[in-house]
């Protein structure tokens, strides 16, 4: 049987805490090993128990940004899964930058939540649906400094890791037939994967597509 990854949940609110714990406590893949309110208690129980997952409010006494960078500092392979009742992208996008690999808002079920923290486990980033949406509307892509790529929110999370390798392509300027070498396909094929990635992401052509990458417009 799979080790249950060890979750820290800080949050000052202790029912909202009390409930993600028993969320997080009703699934066999995952085991509370500590709870506490404040950025300090985050970055003491990160040094003592050494979690897996570190669940964290925004808005925490000492700071939760503060408290993100602080943590990512320290223990850099720790995944940092973000709670708000705020839904500013300019917070969100502080977040993701201070090294979080989701951020969720505090109206999501807990289905969603235990499934953001598997995704944040195995190495993605997640952004609560409703966000990303709007990050997407606005017409900006969201970066982490910690992972030094795209953060894949809403129609980006869709691709597949083929699409998001054509992509990143076409973010160096590369033609179909020098895509289509480095990645040992043929040119039909690469253009194939072209219309499905621009159907997707909702883009009318393969510059806008492009454009994705470097995080602008």
């Amino acid at each position: 049987m799979p080790i249950p990854a060890r979750v820290a949940i800080i949050d000052d609110h202790p029912m909202v805490r009390r409930g993600v714990a028993t969320t997080f406590d009703e699934e066999t893949d995952f085991d509370v090993v500590a709870q506490g309110e404040s950025a300090q208690d985050a970055i003491d129980i990160v040094r003592k128990h050494k979690p897996d997952l570190v669940v964290l409010d925004v808005s925490i006494p000492g700071g939760g940004l503060e408290a993100a960078t602080a943590l990512m500092k320290d223990s850099p392979d720790t995944a940092l899964l973000m709670l708000s009742v705020s839904e500013d992208l300019a917070t969100v996008k502080a977040a993701l930058r201070a090294g979080a690999r989701a951020f969720v808002s505090k109206g999501i079920g807990g289905n969603e939540l235990v499934s953001a923290a598997r995704r944040v486990l195995a190495g993605e980033r997640y952004v609560s649906s409703e966000l990303a949406a709007r990050l997407l509307s606005m017409d900006e892509v969201v970066y982490s400094a910690t992972a030094r790529g795209t953060v894949e929110t809403g129609r980006l999370a869709t691709l597949s890791t083929r699409e998001r390798q054509i992509l990143d392509l076409l973010g160096e300027g590369l033609s179909n037939n020098d895509i289509a070498g480095r990645l040992a396909l043929t040119e039909n094929t690469i253009k194939h994967y072209i219309t499905s990635l621009l159907q997707k992401l909702g883009v009318r052509n393969r510059t806008e597509a492009a454009l994705l990458t470097q995080g602008k417009r």
